[in-house]
């Protein structure tokens, strides 16, 4: 089996950064997580604790929780990330400005053959690669929501990336475990532009009256043996997420991802899914 590597740098321990802090660490890989101050970098350790103690308790943990959180700490800024790094991967939202400030910063604190990634689920990573001094070191590396239990991750090559880069992500991946993707970049890449495609047409559909989110999203889960349907995943992933991401590739592919209204009147009211308790289902607990 390929080695994970040495040491991993997380930016962002949200939901996804917490996961792939998670997953490296499971691993076998030394963690350290980015986190705006001292209550967000507790928030994201305890997030990576309640992973694994989920993890142990599903048998799917082969060494105690306790240790392999303890290869995971926190840090305030970029700036402190170790400069030994293996990979950087950056797991912020999804604002452009934002993932390219952290990337550039990340690769000032590390060595020159680091690699970096960003988690982007939709943007351009070839733009994002314009704020680095080697993007040839850079790719995207999509992981999916929830990182610990999903089998994939879309790697996502840019113009400048580098072969090399591409078989050291590859070997990373499979030494997580989990399968591989390789596209090239484009909005939205496969599973984004796909997945995107099929949760708007869903949501028209309830918009028009045609069905149901039940029925919906049945007719896809019996009917074409989609794990889940496309509503119940809009909710998992975030309401507010879907439609930062449609709206880019309504941006950038054309009207065909035109956001419904029905999208944009649920965002507004505050309905973003399973994380506020609502969306196109009412979530407890």
């Amino acid at each position: 089996m390929a080695a994970a590597p040495g040491t991993v740098g997380v930016v962002g321990g949200g939901r996804m950064g917490a996961g792939i802090a998670q997953s490296f660490a499971t691993a076998g890989s030394a963690v350290v997580v980015v986190e705006s101050g001292k209550e967000a970098a507790a928030a994201a350790l305890e997030r990576v604790a309640t992973g694994l103690r989920r993890a142990a308790e599903r048998g799917r943990l082969e060494e105690p929780a306790e240790r392999v959180l303890a290869r995971v700490t926190t840090v305030t800024t970029v700036d402190d990330l170790p400069a030994g790094a293996d990979l950087v991967v950056e797991a912020v939202p999804e604002d452009p400005a934002l993932k390219a400030r952290l990337l550039a910063a990340a690769e000032k604190a590390v060595g020159e053959t680091t690699v970096l990634a960003t988690n982007t689920s939709s943007l351009s990573v070839t733009e994002l690669g314009t704020a680095l001094a080697r993007p040839e070191r850079f790719l995207g590396m999509h992981f999916f929501n929830p990182v610990p239990a999903s089998a994939l991750v879309e790697l996502v090559v840019a113009g400048r990336t580098a072969d090399d880069t591409v078989r050291t992500a590859l070997e990373w991946v499979r030494a997580l475990g989990k399968k591989d993707v390789v596209v090239r970049d484009s909005p939205g890449f496969a599973s984004s532009r796909l997945g995107v495609a099929l949760g708007l047409e869903a949501i028209r559909m309830v918009e028009e009256g045609v069905a149901e989110p039940e029925a919906i999203d049945a007719a896809m889960s019996l009917g074409y043996k989609h794990p889940m349907g496309p509503l119940r995943l809009t909710d998992l992933v975030g309401l507010d997420v879907r439609l930062a991401i449609a709206e880019y590739l309504h941006d950038t592919l054309g009207e065909r991802f035109a956001p419904p209204e029905l999208l944009r009147e649920k965002v507004a009211r505050g309905e973003l899914g399973r994380k506020t308790g609502r969306g196109f289902y009412t979530w407890e607990g």
